[in-house]
């Protein structure tokens, strides 16, 4: 059974950072691409960041870019997302999603391309 469990969220002021971890378990991390995604109430979720299976390729979405950091630990089965100068847009419930890929560089980056998901984690960036 797979496994996806996210950690890390909380309550922050506006420029505070946050890292996000999601562990992974019952797949082989190494052969997995990693993505979060954050969603709102009443709104779609939405693409944040994703890695490839190897770390070569990473991908963000235009509102976090230079701004979050995507990153994975493939020895402890763990993918991170170092959050920077935080904003209130940013909070959301974050999700975390893994799925096989095949390719060492790809990066899915929509919900249906991805096949297991974590319970999400509240971010909350108040002004």
């Amino acid at each position: 059974q797979v496994q996806v469990v996210e950690s890390g969220g909380g309550l922050v002021q506006t420029g505070d950072s946050l890292r996000l971890s999601c562990a992974v378990s019952g797949r082989t991390f190494s052969t997995c691409a990693m993505g979060w995604f954050r969603q709102v109430p009443g709104r779609e979720r939405e693409f944040v960041a994703g890695i490839s299976r190897s770390g070569g390729s990473t991908y963000y979405a235009d509102s976090v870019k230079g701004r979050f950091t995507i990153s994975r630990d493939n020895a402890n089965n763990t993918v991170y997302l170092q959050m920077n100068n935080l904003k209130p847009d940013d909070t959301a419930v974050y999700y975390c999603a893994a799925v096989d890929t095949r390719s060492y560089l790809y990066v899915p980056r929509s919900t249906n391309q991805y096949a297991y998901w974590g319970q999400g984690t509240q971010v909350t960036v108040f002004s």
